[in-house]
């Protein structure tokens, strides 16, 4: 499959926001049975990437950072209160930074460069088919939050507008909640996730990057300087059980889940080594967790108990910083839910044509026709849940499991597909990889890291 560069021309950092190359991240593996060529197959002869070190933190934090941290002050009230959340945020932070880690090492030594390509070359078919329907119901459902997201940010919005106190009733059909986020997402959603390729939303992306530091810090002054208006709830204290605390784990690993896109970002590096890559991903996750802990911590003592799984919801509609960061938030969605609409339909069309094994170049007729109905179809349903289903909570219970697969799961221990390849949390062993290139075998030595 032809690679891209994580970089755009804008320079090593980026802006690195790059839509198209962002969705590139999680695409399917590719298709046909070709070996990779010469060049390809030889670590010395790989073709360095164009990231530096400090263009792939910033990718990384990116990749990490999104509408998800909306839902960590609910979090932090779910876990039982400050410490509770904190702690349980540092516990799975190293879980979280070990996986990134593990998973650039067997990308390195198995010569994959997708997420799904180490899965299938270290783990066998199985587990790579399983990993890509989990892909593919991931985006969906998160697809189906960024809707309901949507939703929540645009009833704030149209009763400061219709000037109209919020839950009154006798309200216009035309401020109804199913009619303004079906109406926004014909306009805007479906024509932006109906094109082949989706470069062009990269200053859109770049909007997303900026709106999601504007909400962080908008939640923490907001609770140093508090309107009136606001008051908070319980403050807990402690978790009411352990199983509240394991409660707040979807939406943590929600949060933090990157390590679909680590693999891609790991091989744009200049120097893809998996020492550098630790400092890489320590240090973004570092990052990570300072803006995901600013939100939590002040969002859940601002609000107590009673705070909304959308913590922007828990503030007034009048208060015009925060209707701002509520319009950041639609923009970011806006772009960001074409993007993951892209994987999951990259990885739908993988899995199909491997099914039907036709390789890509042989179906280039069908595939608007295809592209066309599946978008159709992938967007009238993740509206129609969304519509019904208003509890951002609930779907970020699922998908954060879906997260922990990509996070526990799948980096853990697993079955390689052969004797010579077998990767597990506690050590990765590869022995000597042998491969026949102009009929003479050569074989290399790959390392061992435990």
């Amino acid at each position: 499959m032809a690679q891209v560069s994580i970089n755009s021309d804008l320079g090593e950092w980026g802006f690195s926001t790059d839509a198209g190359e962002r969705a590139h991240l999680l695409q399917s593996p590719c298709v046909d049975t070709d070996p990779k060529n010469e060049e390809e197959a030889s670590p010395e002869g790989q073709s360095r990437g164009t990231t530096s070190t400090f263009g792939a933190i910033f990718i990384v934090v990116n990749a990490c950072l999104g509408a998800g941290l909306l839902n960590f002050p609910a979090a932090f009230s779910t876990a039982g209160g400050v410490a509770a959340g904190i702690t349980l945020q540092m516990s799975m932070l190293v879980f979280i930074i070990s996986g990134l880690v593990i998973l650039a090492y067997c990308s390195q030594a198995s010569n994959e460069r997708t997420y799904q390509e180490v899965v299938w070359a270290v783990c066998g078919k199985l587990t790579g088919v399983l990993c890509e329907v989990a892909i593919a119901i991931y985006t969906f459902g998160t697809c189906i939050a960024f809707l309901i997201i949507i939703g929540d940010q645009q009833d704030k919005i149209i009763a400061v507008m219709a000037k109209e106190p919020e839950g009154a009733g006798g309200n216009p059909w035309y401020t109804d909640r199913k009619f303004t986020i079906s109406l926004t997402a014909f306009l805007f959603i479906l024509p932006l996730s109906i094109p082949r390729e989706i470069g062009f939303q990269k200053y859109a992306s770049f909007l997303s990057v900026v709106g999601t530091w504007y909400v962080t810090a908008i939640v923490i002054i907001k609770y140093i300087w508090p309107d009136k208006e606001m008051t908070p709830g319980d403050i807990l204290t402690r978790p009411v059980s352990w199983m509240a605390v394991f409660n707040a784990m979807p939406t943590i690993c929600f949060g933090f889940q990157c390590h679909v896109s680590s693999v891609p970002i790991f091989n744009s590096m200049q120097r893809p080594e998996v020492k550098t890559w630790g400092g890489v991903v320590t240090a973004a996750m570092v990052i990570a967790l300072a803006v995901y802990m600013g939100t939590g911590v002040c969002g859940f003592l601002a609000f107590g108990a009673s705070v909304d799984p959308d913590v922007l919801l828990s503030y007034p509609s009048n208060d015009v910083a925060v209707a701002v960061a509520r319009a950041f938030i639609i923009l970011s969605v806006l772009s960001s839910y074409s993007i993951l609409h892209f994987c999951g339909r990259a990885v739908i069309e993988g899995l199909w044509l491997r099914y039907q094994g036709m390789p890509v170049e042989e179906d280039v007729g069908r595939e608007r026709r295809r592209r066309v109905l599946q978008t159709l179809v992938w967007f009238l349903l993740t509206l129609l849940l969304a519509l019904f289903i208003p509890d951002i909570g609930k779907v970020i219970s699922v998908i954060g499991g879906l997260a922990a697969c990509f996070i526990f799961v799948f980096p853990g221990p697993v079955q390689a597909s052969s004797p010579e390849k077998r990767c597990s949390v506690i050590s990765i062993l590869l022995t000597r990889r042998c491969e026949v290139q102009g009929g003479q075998q050569t074989c290399l030595e790959v390392g061992k890291l435990s």
